[in-house]
């Protein structure tokens, strides 16, 4: 098999990039994470915002159609009064004239002497008529004018009282109007952020699938370099018994007990190591896989180029690097993994669990034997 040439390889031939080269990566993942995350969060408010201005504005625009009502109600209610006072000037105008008449009357009746009056008389009684008659006349002109310029002088009152509450509604309307255009045009500044935000989370997205893919590309450079592996499989049903608090979340939902994202295969390493040893150290910050091998050593946990049944294998190579368990070393050396997130192996689909038979050792760089 071409696997004999291939295991003559020493971890050192595999693995030639720099330390700079995983801090390059491990600041700009980083940075793009912090830029996605702040974009997706005020996005999220922004969406949120524009729901409240939109509400505050059909708010507003009741409360305008509410007054301009009142306004109506008002107006009518100016018109009735003008109406009411033209009939009542009309009615004072009417009364005058007939006042003037009747006073005039009078004063032609008055030219005429008490004898001459009685003498037209038909009797006594029809002069005693005349007289009571003439005050009678008299004395409801009179009060009916002076009644009808005290309505008038009441209408004119109302009129004023509704042109104020017109004048204020006017007043509250116009505000309703000004405080209207003032949502409107935050709405469409607000909807304008939303859309610069969603451009740019857009972009931090398709840089990070960018990312991935020199991730899973460098993964499978480094299974045709070994001699390939046999292809991955679904495997355990039980996911390696992978807590299911985050095997059923989706990908990178949660932060795991040693700082990692969920279903990344970090956290599904982590979660092994903790399941054999009831321990893990907490990595977090810190803890991309082509990191391990240096917090191993900090740690004081050992490492070699041969694998062992319950240890990490650590592939430098893309953006992250890339850790699998070993759950078994076969009698021709080559060894059985388990993982979380090679996309390829379930292509296309992320975070997804998936099993790896008869790997050459030399696939990895190095084993930390925790």
């Amino acid at each position: 098999m071409a696997v004999v040439s291939v295991l003559t390889l020493g971890p050192t031939q595999l693995f030639q990039a720099p330390s700079v080269y995983a801090d390059e990566f491990d600041d700009k993942i980083a940075a793009i994470q912090r830029e996605i995350d702040g974009y997706t969060k005020e996005s999220g408010k922004l969406a949120e915002q524009a729901n409240t201005l939109k509400n505050q504005l059909r708010i507003l625009g009741n409360q305008k159609a509410t007054i301009q009502a009142q306004i109506d109600q008002s107006q009518a209610k100016l018109d009735k009064l003008r109406h009411d006072i033209t009939q009542n000037e009309n009615k004072i105008a009417k009364n005058q004239d007939v006042l003037g008449d009747t006073l005039a009357n009078m004063y032609i009746d008055d030219k005429i002497s008490p004898l001459e009056m009685l003498a037209s008389s038909k009797s006594i009684g029809d002069y005693i008529d005349k007289q009571e008659y003439r005050a009678a006349m008299r004395d409801t002109l009179v009060s009916t004018i002076s009644e009808t310029k005290k309505l008038k002088a009441e209408l004119e009152k109302q009129r004023t009282a509704v042109e104020q509450v017109i004048a204020d509604q006017q007043d509250q309307k116009s505000a309703l109007v000004a405080k209207e255009n003032e949502r409107s045009a935050l709405l469409a500044e607000t909807r304008g952020k939303e859309a610069e935000y969603a451009r740019l989370t857009s972009a931090g997205q398709s840089q990070q699938q960018k990312l991935r893919q020199q991730q899973q590309e460098a993964i499978a450079a480094a299974l045709r370099q070994a001699g390939g592996g046999g292809n991955a499989v679904a495997g355990d049903p039980s996911k390696g018994g992978y807590p299911a608090k985050w095997a059923n979340a989706p990908i990178n939902t949660y932060i795991d007990d040693w700082g990692m994202y969920s279903r990344q295969c970090v956290s599904y390493t982590a979660w092994k190591v903790y399941q054999k040893n009831g321990y893990m150290p907490y990595w977090g910050g810190r803890g991309n896989a082509y990191e391990w091998p240096g917090n191993a050593d900090a740690a004081g946990i050992p490492r070699g180029s041969k694998p062992k049944a319950g240890s990490v294998g650590v592939l430098y190579g893309g953006p992250w690097g890339h850790v699998v368990w070993v759950d078994s070393v076969n009698s021709d050396g080559t060894i059985n993994i388990s993982q979380y997130n090679e996309v390829n192996a379930m292509a296309p689909y992320e975070g997804m669990y998936s099993e790896r038979k008869n790997v050459p050792p030399n696939t990895y760089a190095t084993y930390i034997y925790f």
